[in-house]
């Protein structure tokens, strides 16, 4: 039987504290005060009997039995998000809201063309699509704020309690202007890389283990031009008014590449190739345009690897 005590505002400031692994931010994205958020922690810890969180240096991190509790917490809130928004929609008369975290270099190579599928069934569903880092749509996945994750596959650790479903490779590539120095063959590029500003996958961004490997496995140990960014925005803009050297996915720039907007320089990255895939709960229930959408997304993904 359910413990009575156990209230909905215990299951999201717990949620949003392991999310944040921090006190103060939880209590800033639900708008309340730090000693609120630490007394509903405690009352949640009463009830289970166990701590659910430990201090770690300055900071707090979760316990094995707050890894536990969070699997089922997390469950808890989309089901009732799902039971809120069915609710809604049927008042309102609107489909269902299908929400997918995808990567800038999906967001680029392959939704346009699945969201043209997935119009031309007329399921009647909205989407909301969300582009970030994997660490960030995984979370966001893991407390139901999204449907679906068309992206990277993370760490192990990572993948619990999520299903992959694998749809294609792909490696990063360093895209730069056409025409740039380091193109005609004149200078070695590991060697006068530095001497450019190089754009690189933020630190939270599961491609900079690769590329830092990489980096490194050439030569390189560190870069003093260096501008952290997961915009594809800015990154295109930049580097093709400057001598910038931009380390990105290829999917993100494959487009710009084939139009002679941008060009690979000759290096071999295949060791950077790591899959790209669908994530979903596995406790979640795949809605029929949800299905639809993902039958969508894989032949989308078919079609732009034919293409290469």
């Amino acid at each position: 039987m359910i413990d009575a005590r156990v209230k909905f505002r215990h299951l999201q400031t717990f949620v949003e504290v392991a999310r944040q692994k921090s006190v103060m931010k939880a209590a800033e994205l639900l708008h309340v005060s730090q000693p609120a958020v630490t007394k509903t922690i405690r009352e949640l810890e009463e009830v289970l009997g166990v701590a659910v969180f430990e201090r770690e240096g300055r900071g707090i991190r979760i316990t094995r039995y707050g890894e536990v509790f969070f699997r089922h917490a997390g469950a808890a809130l989309t089901a009732l998000r799902q039971g809120l928004d069915s609710v809604s929609q049927e008042r309102s008369g609107n489909g269902p809201l299908i929400r997918i975290g995808a990567l800038p270099t999906v967001s680029t190579r392959i939704m346009p063309h699945a969201v043209a599928l997935f119009l031309k069934e007329e399921t009647g569903a909205r989407l909301k699509i969300i582009t970030g880092e994997n660490a960030v749509l995984l979370e966001q996945l893991r407390v139901g704020d999204l449907d679906l994750v068309v992206g990277r596959l993370a760490a192990p650790d990572k993948m619990t309690g999520f299903s992959f479903e694998h749809l294609y490779s792909e490696q990063v590539v360093f895209a730069v202007r056409t025409g740039h120095p380091l193109i005609a063959g004149r200078q070695s590029i590991f060697a006068h890389l530095g001497d450019y500003p190089v754009l690189m996958p933020t630190r939270d961004s599961i491609i900079r283990p690769f590329v830092e490997r990489f980096l490194i496995a050439n030569g390189i140990a560190s870069l003093p031009n260096q501008i952290e960014t997961v915009s594809a925005a800015f990154g295109r803009t930049f580097v093709r008014s400057s001598d910038a050297v931009w380390v990105i996915s290829n999917g993100v720039v494959a487009t710009d590449i084939e139009d002679g907007l941008l060009a690979a320089l000759p290096i071999d990255t295949s060791e950077t190739r790591g899959p790209v895939g669908l994530t979903v709960r596995t406790d979640a229930i795949q809605s029929l345009p949800l299905s639809i959408l993902m039958q969508a997304i894989r032949e989308a993904a078919g079609v732009a690897m034919a293409k290469g």
